[in-house]
Parts: C-alpha cells; sequence; structure tokens
C-alpha cells in the first residue's frame, strides 16, 4: 500500500485547509482544547470504521441504494461513539452537545467513502478514513490551541498565562474574547488555508 494514501489527507489534500470541508464543525467545537481533541477522534474513528465496512460489503451494495446504506453505516458508528461518550466523558460530550450526532452530516465521510471506500480493498480505506480523519482533526487542534490559550489564558481547562499578569493583579494582560467567538476561528482557519496554499505553491 503506497504510504501517501496516509500522508497526503493530511498535509497536500487536507479536507479543510485545501478541501475545506468540514468547516461548520471546527467553527463549533474549538473554543476549548479538550472537546476540540474528543472531536477529532471520534470524526477519526467515524470516518475510518465507515469506510472499512462499506469497502467489505461494497460489492453487494446495489448502486441505486448506495447512498442509504452509507448513511446507515455512518449513523451506526456516530450513535456508538455518542454512547461512549456519554459513557466514559459526560462533561465532555455535554460540551459538544448536538454536534456528536451531527458527524453524520460531515461532507469527509461520505465524501471518502464515495471517492475511496467503493472502490478500493478494506485496509486501504480505512487508512485513508484514519488519514482524513486525522488531517481534520489536526486543524480542530491547532485552533482550539489558540483560542483557548488567547481566549482564556488556559489549555485542557488549566491556567497557563500566570494570573500576575493580568490587569486585575497589577498586570497588563488581558483575555482577548474575540478568540472564543465563532468568527475567530473561521479567522484562524483562513489563516491556516493561506499558509497551507503558500508552502505548496512555493514547492511547486
Amino acid at each position: 500500500m503506497d504510504k501517501k494514501v496516509f500522508t497526503t489527507p493530511i498535509l497536500k489534500q487536507n479536507p479543510i485547509t485545501v478541501l475545506v470541508l468540514g468547516i461548520c464543525s471546527a467553527l463549533a467545537v474549538t473554543v476549548k482544547l479538550e472537546p476540540a481533541i474528543v472531536m477529532a477522534i471520534s470524526v477519526t474513528l467515524v470516518t475510518g470504521l465507515s469506510s472499512f465496512l462499506i469497502s467489505l460489503i461494497r460489492k453487494t451494495i446495489p448502486n441505486r441504494i448506495r447512498i442509504i446504506v452509507q448513511l446507515v453505516v455512518v449513523a451506526m458508528f456516530v450513535i456508538l461513539i455518542e454512547q461512549i461518550l456519554k459513557a466514559y466523558v459526560y462533561d465532555v460530550s455535554k460540551q459538544l452537545s448536538v454536534y456528536v450526532g451531527l458527524i453524520i452530516t460531515n461532507c469527509i465521510i461520505m465524501g471518502r467513502i464515495e471517492a475511496f471506500g467503493l472502490t478500493e480493498k478494506p485496509l486501504p480505506s480505512l487508512v485513508d478514513g484514519l488519514a482524513n480523519g486525522l488531517g481534520y482533526g489536526l486543524i480542530l487542534i491547532v485552533v482550539a490551541f489558540f483560542r483557548e490559550l488567547i481566549g482564556s489564558g488556559t489549555l485542557f481547562g488549566a491556567q497557563i498565562i500566570p494570573q500576575s499578569w493580568y490587569a486585575a493583579n497589577g498586570g497588563a494582560y488581558l483575555n482577548n474574547g474575540l478568540f472564543i467567538m465563532p468568527p475567530m476561528a473561521l479567522i484562524l482557519i483562513g489563516c491556516l488555508i493561506w499558509i497551507q496554499r503558500s508552502i505548496q505553491k512555493e514547492d511547486k
């Protein structure tokens, strides 16, 4: 199996910065780092496992109902992930709210099933799905890192910026409230898109 199946979706064909997919959830769940990481893992698992299962049964799926079958498979994995999150990380599950359930509408998942899972063997399909999920998750984590650090002064809820730096304690620092608002997520993603496309342009 070509290693590009794994590396390309993370680097050269990132689902968010190159294909501009999955933007809505990227805006909604990146206020804090912890829920962003949980969402990244969830989407990665759903994308990989869905592509793997569809690839296993691809020769038995009638073309006229393939979308319905894909939706059922994705919904099954989303429900499993949602129940696991509620059982083991309930607080994070509450922070993610409806966005875990909305993974089923993520264009990345259906796109990889259509483009890869339906035409390739199970193992490459699994790797492709996981790689695309990781590419998506990487952007979520980078955006959440800056939003939580600059917007709240914390990471994983732990105070990172010393209290002595804040204006209330004699310092000059203030948390930037703009960073915890959805428009800043869009701006940060725009910056990442610009950086990636600039690098790719230089490589050419």
